[in-house]
């Protein structure tokens, strides 16, 4: 099973460097095309969320190749990369991807939308053509493990999110959200979670802005609020008291210069701002403005983990599902094994048949007499079957190779010691 797993999270690189390393939507079935043509890898999955960029690879693939072909597709100094990866293999990487997709490698611990994100990844390797049979099999009991960990423990129970994070930091910075304006940029889950548990503080009012102004009014339809296009926010933005935003976008949408203009606007009244995405939404020089409090994705931390107790021992029972999971697939995979190699042997012992067999019928055809005939089918037959494992003992037990022998005693029902 080579199977390779790099990544990059919020524990081991930077925000800065995650911005860096993070793909575009319309990028990603380019980069697993090209990922598989220019290494070893057979198959190949990019997951690429806001907290993490992981490389999932089933091939004669090592750690180095693949670092050196992220860093060249996003411009990256390998040396950089090597500083801040973490990598599992085989068994390792099979248990690091079932709990990725549980939730219990993210920020928020047992966060649900992980789960969708890497569903998504493996739905656009799988449209890219870089998974076939043996990823196939792997990721649906990733997401089996995923399933029974949200179904089997209370790793989910309690309201903890990045979206409830930073509406709960809103909180703590205004202490009525009924008399506050809410500006949200995006219209995606994590903005639609925002606005679900803003909706039920009571803020005074809510814009959703978004590059597609039907998803923008989808979101604010449910929530009574108002959908705009992202151009239309330096209209909105003096009026914002809170603005939260979460876009898949590759540049920044919110500026500095865009922000002083509002910031006059209102007189200086303080405005509270979270920066969820990655690559970020709001230039980091907007934390700079007096009167502003910008909060990127990893300052959220300190507001999770204040929610976490309820979810840890719910994370102990999740990490069995996950052993028994993780050995559930293996056996699976050397059960497949066998399968092939039983397969195989039988093809090998049908074509010896029917070359002796052939030979056979010849021999009766021609008039000889069906008793030598048949004495020397099954000697010939014989002959051929136990050849290679004959030699293959004899070999072993040159090399002293008892265990070989030993196996062959109990592979051929054979009783007794050996002499």
């Amino acid at each position: 099973m080579p199977l390779l797993a790099i990544g990059f999270n919020h524990k081991s690189a930077s925000l800065a460097l995650r911005e860096q390393l993070a793909f575009a939507p319309d990028a990603l079935q380019h980069a697993h095309r090209e990922l598989c043509s220019s290494s070893h890898a057979d198959e190949a999955v990019i997951i690429s969320t806001c907290n993490r960029t992981e490389i999932v690879v089933h091939g004669a693939c090592n750690v180095t190749e693949i670092t050196e072909w992220l860093a060249e597709f996003h411009q990256v100094s390998a040396e950089e990369l090597s500083a801040s990866l973490y990598s599992y293999s085989d068994r390792d990487a099979v248990a690091h991807l079932m709990k990725v997709a549980s939730g219990l490698d993210s920020l928020v611990l047992g966060e649900p939308q992980i789960l969708g994100q890497v569903k998504s990844a493996f739905a656009v390797a799988t449209e890219a053509g870089t998974v076939t049979g043996a990823f196939h099999q792997l990721f649906q009991q990733v997401f089996s493990a995923a399933k029974r960990v949200r179904s089997q423990t209370a790793i989910g129970s309690s309201p903890v999110s990045v979206a409830y994070a930073a509406v709960s930091l809103a909180q703590r910075i205004f202490s009525d959200l009924s008399s506050t304006h809410a500006l949200l940029i995006g219209a995606g889950e994590t903005i639609d979670l925002v606005a679900q548990h803003l909706h039920q503080q009571g803020v005074a009012s809510m814009v959703v802005a978004n590059r597609t102004l039907a998803r923008a009014e989808d979101v604010a339809a449910r929530f009574q609020a108002r959908g705009v296009l992202l151009s239309e926010i330096p209209d909105h933005l003096p009026k914002a008291d809170i603005i939260i935003s979460s876009t898949a976008s590759q540049l920044p949408v919110l500026g500095k210069g865009t922000v002083e203009t509002a910031m006059t606007k209102r007189r200086h009244r303080p405005q509270f701002m979270v920066d969820i995405a990655v690559p970020r939404d709001i230039e980091a020089e907007v934390g700079q403005l007096e009167d502003v409090y910008l909060y990127t994705v990893d300052d959220l931390a300190n507001v999770i983990n204040d929610g976490l107790a309820a979810r840890e021992q719910a994370a102990t029972q999740a990490v069995k599902i996950i052993d028994e999971q993780v050995d559930h697939y293996l056996k699976h995979l050397r059960a497949q094994d066998a399968v092939d190699t039983i397969k195989a042997f039988r093809q090998q012992i049908s074509e010896h048949k029917d070359i002796e067999l052939e030979r056979a019928v010849k021999l009766l055809a021609r008039g000889e007499d069906p008793e030598l005939v048949l004495n020397q089918f099954a000697r010939a037959l014989t002959n051929k079957i136990v050849h290679q494992p004959t030699n293959a003992l004899s070999q072993a037990g040159r090399e002293g190779r008892l265990d070989v022998i030993e196996w062959s005693r109990e592979l051929f029902g054979i009783d007794g010691e050996p002499s």
